[in-house]
């Protein structure tokens, strides 16, 4: 586990977890944590999860400058950049997990105020309403879990009709 802290934690009480692939979707769901962390005075934990992929032989990497794990940093530095630029507030946590992103996250939502997670990330089937991952941690996490849908997926926007076709 590679885990990044940035001075000692303002706000307290349970994290917002969200979880971060690097998709559209996923930094959409951190500016929508971010948010809510803000009127609720509680610090922010962003998780990327990664997985050992099956085409390493013996425990040696094919391209010996690259891990898994560094990749799944870099998501996490990335993202974090594009909300707060070089300076990471101190109720801001960044971790990178081995494992399976659902379990992973159910695993961290037993400890959270509030799971947020983008409705699709970069699995495939890019065309269902809700990605797996989402789905199974709506289903299983021991918090309230938030879905943040694409703000261009083509649904009801604020300017848009209401489903009665009445303008809003």
């Amino acid at each position: 586990m590679s885990e990044l802290r940035v001075d000692a934690s303002v706000r307290s009480g349970a994290p917002i977890v969200v979880g971060i692939d690097g998709s559209e979707s996923s930094l959409d769901a951190l500016d929508y944590a971010l948010d809510l962390a803000e009127s609720m005075q509680r610090p922010v934990e962003a998780i990327a999860v990664w997985h050992m992929p099956p085409f390493v032989y013996g425990g040696y990497y094919p391209l010996m400058d690259w891990t898994p794990e560094d990749d799944a940093t870099k998501v996490l530095d990335r993202a974090a950049e594009a909300v707060f630029g070089a300076e990471r507030p101190g109720w801001f946590r960044q971790t990178a997990v081995e494992g399976r992103a659902a379990p992973v996250l159910i695993a961290a939502s037993e400890d959270a105020e509030m799971l947020v997670l983008g409705s699709r990330g970069h699995g495939g089937f890019t065309g269902l309403l809700l990605g797996s991952v989402s789905a199974a941690c709506a289903e299983h996490a021991k918090c309230p879990v938030l879905v943040v849908h694409d703000r261009d997926a083509g649904g009801a926007g604020e300017d848009d009709e209401d489903a009665d076709g009445t303008e809003r």
